[in-house]
């Protein structure tokens, strides 16, 4: 990773030395070795819950070269309960291997490789994938049947397919927490809007296979091509842009409103009760092309971008009135030395809803909180950074907080430009001692220093 990362032998320092701190910075780690890189990771519904740990499904891809087919994988992942976990077993692994915590459950043959990889909120078994096409791919993932990727297998069958844009979509997706509608950007500089309501209904009776189209995806039929995937036309088309949108997001309290972002360093807030043009646009929102967004879950007013000039920068929708150029960021995150890539609020809880994740291709997930701006103690870091997750080699592609399990994280890079080739996938979760309030945590320290001191046996 060049200046990304630094030389060669300098990421190797730096990830050496991180890894002899992690018993002290985590409650949990697991490192899993993907033979082919994975550009999107989230996680699904939790199905068992257990004294020590929880299982919960996670969806994964393998962007392939073509020797074997692209696909969408969904694995079991097992969750390892906060405290539970012993120091010396989560320093201990092999970054060669893959983890016993991560196992393939099921693998669909995707129809080319899978860039994004989006749930739905409401039932997180349904989740919408984009590709190098103008359509965006609907999956039931529990109805899908389990492919055989082998080369020359025919591809799964969508369950639906979203028509609308005129040239490829690529990255920009997002499913709205209110209702099943979805969202797109694209090369042709628009931003799509679907409904998925006359077709939820169906898509959610996963216990019988026969109401996904993908059953007949299986070896046994003669297709499993996408003509026969029912098609969806979109309820609206919003033109504002002028290049391409690199990503989109729902308002968390509105099924009717959105904001987009592009490489025309645009920041765009729509209404779709107000019509198809900007409600607000924003112009040189940063520097450079802006690459992701996020709509604070907890706090609708707030709303994070992440760019090419490695800055990551919160606005408040109130400041931003209607016309162009209109507002100013309320604050500024610099602490990446690359591209920032993905950017996401805390999901969990209303109490931390100043809390949030961006990570970049410098190889580093920085966790930040906005209440914590201007009460540095170290006046080398930067304002609002609390945590560096530097256990990434390479560019860090995407990463999702767990709803299921607070602090728990998700991240996945492409490792192509450090190690030739495949991608890392690590699930976190940072020590309680370091989020926690500081009075609580010296209290909890003093008490084990009094614990220790009785247990010393006396001469």
């Amino acid at each position: 990773m060049k200046e990304r990362g630094g030389s060669r032998a300098a990421v190797d320092e730096r990830y050496a030395q991180w890894k002899s701190l992690i018993p002290v910075l985590y409650d949990w780690f697991a490192n899993h070795n993907l033979v082919w890189p994975s550009l999107s990771c989230r996680w699904g519904p939790q199905f068992e819950q257990a004294t020590y740990k929880n299982r919960q499904r996670l969806y994964l891809s393998e962007q392939t070269d073509g020797s074997v087919p692209n696909t969408l994988v969904i694995a079991n992942c097992e969750v390892v309960k906060p405290r539970v976990a012993a120091a010396e077993h989560i320093s201990q692994f092999n970054e060669e291997a893959r983890s016993p915590f991560v196992k393939k459950y099921k693998t669909i043959i995707h129809p080319g490789e899978v860039n994004r990889i989006r749930e739905l909120p409401q039932d997180s078994r349904i989740i919408a994938t984009h590709t190098d096409s103008p359509d965006v791919l609907i999956w039931d993932v529990e109805a899908q049947p389990n492919r055989h990727a082998v080369l020359g297998a025919t591809d799964s069958r969508p369950d639906l397919i979203l028509r609308g844009h005129q040239e490829n979509a690529e990255f920009a997706l997002a499913m709205c927490p209110a209702e099943p509608y979805v969202l797109s950007g694209g090369k042709d500089k628009s931003v799509v809007w679907w409904s998925i309501q006359d077709h939820i209904s169906g898509l959610g009776d996963s216990s019988k296979s026969e109401t996904s189209p993908g059953a007949s995806g299986s070896k046994h039929s003669k297709t499993a091509n996408e003509k026969d995937s029912p098609k969806v036309d979109p309820r609206g088309v919003f033109h504002g842009h002028d290049s391409t949108v690199e990503d989109v997001q729902f308002c968390p309290s509105s099924a009717q409103e959105f904001c987009s972002v592009g490489d025309d360093a645009c920041l765009i807030l729509w209404d779709a009760r107000t019509g198809t043009s900007p409600a607000v646009k924003v112009e040189k929102a940063h520097g450079g092309d802006v690459h992701c967004v996020d709509w604070n879950l907890h706090d609708v007013n707030y709303i994070l971008t992440g760019s090419a000039d490695n800055s990551v920068r919160m606005w408040d929708r109130r400041n931003l009135g209607p016309g162009g150029g209109a507002g100013s960021p309320i604050h500024k995150f610099e602490g990446h030395k690359a591209a920032v890539l993905c950017v996401q609020a805390c999901i969990w809880s209303p109490d931390k809803a100043s809390v949030f994740g961006s990570s970049a291709e410098d190889g580093f997930l920085n966790v930040w909180d906005h209440d914590k701006v201007g009460k540095k103690k170290n006046p080398n870091s930067p304002g609002g950074l609390f945590f560096q997750h530097a256990g990434h080699r390479d560019k860090i592609v995407d990463f999702h907080w767990n709803s299921s399990d607070p602090w728990t994280i998700v991240s996945v890079s492409d490792d192509g430009e450090s190690t030739g080739g495949g991608g890392t996938l690590q699930i976190w979760r940072m020590s309680d001692l370091i989020y926690r309030p500081e009075d609580e945590v010296l209290s909890e320290l003093e008490n084990f220093k009094s614990h220790l001191a009785s247990c010393t046996p006396r001469a």
